[in-house]
């Protein structure tokens, strides 16, 4: 199969509006689950998940934290103008961007760009009790994303501060809806810890500190990964091929307890959600980077989108890939992986350690819609026409599904 050619419009399904969840059950975990085991389907509850995982396996889940990315300004000429941030510009680590006091930078999109022609954006808010102003500065234009320079006029304010009192949860489009009070929980999985992302890694939207427990009372290890979910992830694919398609980049972090517990388990793990998938899948190219050049620079580890299908591509196994990266942080003293990755991961692509993946249904015509066809071999019809046959609940807010090929 020729990845490059697949046309998209053989992934496309019927999802009529009412089909779309606008909002989360009340329990996250009663949410229904379908299993998918090697062509077989059934139907649960999520509050069941731990049933249908081994013991002593591993789960590996996205720890990352939905900001507050939209703000809002006013133009002294009553035209509204919002700046989405997406990914900071300087300083460009995010922990660092979200420490930051008085200034910082942000690669962003704005809507209604056309009414700030030139000039600074200001907004006056309450933090903490303390008035301040917020401005915002156009920088460059020079590309998709604008970079924006932005300052305030208080020093014992962070950014993150200010994003926590007048930024905007950036729930997805298709929605349709406002962002009301209740998202801001609602829309973070227990276990949100690590801010950036502005969409949710939504498959762990079901987990509760309950079923965690049931987890590890089961002897399931849960270890994390940070992939910043971007803006890009409901870019949709416009290209009759998906070669035409460009995949975003997204920042990634695995801590080297985790790359010795993927040792540990022979490299093989269960994914929540599809941003786990893609930071696990990373870790072999990156693997295969470092062996092929042990002096790398870490910045040079980034996996490019169309790389798993060289025509030459990798012959190491899984876990030699594992152990490169754990001996190259070990040499730098490293006690975490950052890196990014642009992978795209569609039928033809060989899966290396993600071996049962928990997830919900997805957009028509996607490329995570790919990634599931991927998974379970193009059996992918048969699982949507049965959660559409058995009224399950679709995307973010929706039902979830285990797949085990």
């Amino acid at each position: 199969m020729n990845t490059k050619h697949i046309k998209i419009s053989e992934y496309n399904y019927p999802l009529p509006d009412e089909r779309i969840a606008k909002f989360p059950l009340q329990q996250r975990d009663k949410s229904k689950l379908l299993v998918y085991r090697q062509g077989n389907i059934q139907e649960d509850v999520f509050e069941n998940i731990v049933d249908y995982l081994p013991a002593d396996s591993l789960l590996i889940y996205n720890n990352t934290k939905v900001i507050q990315a939209r703000l809002h300004f006013r133009k002294t000429t009553g035209s509204q103008i919002e700046v989405f941030l997406l990914e900071p510009a300087l300083p460009a680590d995010y922990e660092q961007v979200f420490q930051t006091t008085e200034s910082c930078s942000w690669y962003c999109m704005v809507g209604n760009l056309k009414k700030w022609k030139s000039g600074t954006l200001s907004l006056t808010c309450q933090v903490k009790g303390e008035e301040i102003t917020l401005t915002a500065e156009k920088n460059d234009e020079s590309s998709k994303l604008i970079r924006i320079d932005f300052s305030w006029n208080n020093p014992h304010i962070s950014f993150a501060e200010i994003l926590e009192n007048i930024g905007e949860l950036p729930i997805p489009p298709y929605l349709n809806r406002n962002s009301e009070e209740s998202d801001k929980v609602t829309y973070q999985t227990v276990y949100s810890k690590i801010k950036g992302s502005v969409a949710a890694p939504t498959a762990g939207l079901h987990f509760t500190d309950d079923v965690l427990q049931r987890v590890d009372a089961k002897n399931i290890q849960r270890e994390e990964v940070t992939l910043h979910v971007g803006a890009g992830t409901f870019k949709p694919v416009k290209s009759e091929e998906i070669e035409g398609h460009d995949m975003h980049t997204e920042y990634i972090c695995v801590h080297l307890h985790t790359l010795k517990a993927l040792l540990q388990h022979n490299a093989q793990a269960i994914a929540v959600g599809t941003t786990s998938v893609r930071t696990l899948e990373s870790l072999y190219f990156m693997g295969a980077k470092i062996q092929q050049n042990p002096n790398i620079e870490e910045n040079q580890l980034h996996v490019n989108q169309w790389e798993p299908y060289s025509d030459t591509p990798p012959t190491l196994t899984p876990q030699e890939a594992i152990q490169q990266i754990i001996g190259y942080l070990e040499r730098n003293n490293l006690l975490s992986l950052h890196s990014s990755t642009q992978i795209i991961i569609a039928p033809g692509y060989q899966y290396k350690i993600v071996k049962m993946l928990i997830t919900n249904f997805h957009q028509p015509q996607s490329t995570l819609l790919l990634l599931v066809s991927a998974f379970v071999k193009g059996d992918w019809k048969s699982i949507y026409n049965y959660a559409l046959d058995h009224e399950f609940r679709f995307l973010s807010y929706g039902d979830s599904s285990l797949l085990i090929p």
